[in-house]
């Protein structure tokens, strides 16, 4: 089992920025992609960013330039951040970090992220 523990985000004005980080602990090895996702009030969850334990990585368009995901994978954890820069009103989401093992995903609880304007 793979748990994914998030801590970050918080509250930001719009142009603000903030950051989430995310944990990954128990069986990690064959963690291949980690990333965040979100979900917005009255909306589906949306994929924002992932990055391959090569460090290849996939932004959603509406984050592109703003947001920046990284990764520091160690013995025994790996962790993903997300950068959130020039946040804007509609980046309010709860950020749920994910990760793939051998076909398998794993998520977080979440983290609320709201963005005044």
């Amino acid at each position: 089992q793979v748990q994914l523990v998030e801590s970050g985000g918080g509250l930001a004005q719009a142009g603000g920025s903030l950051s989430l980080s995310c944990v990954a602990s128990g069986t990690i090895f064959g963690i291949n992609k980690m990333g965040w996702s979100r979900q917005a009030p009255g909306k589906a969850r949306e994929s924002v960013a992932v990055i391959t334990r090569g460090g290849r990585t996939n932004y959603a368009d509406s984050v592109k330039g703003r947001f920046t995901i990284s990764r520091d994978d160690a013995k025994n954890t790996q962790t993903v951040y997300l950068q959130m820069n020039s946040l804007n009103p509609e980046d309010t989401a709860v950020y749920y970090c994910n990760a793939d093992r051998f076909g398998d995903d794993y998520w977080g609880k979440g983290a609320l992220v709201t963005v005044s304007s």
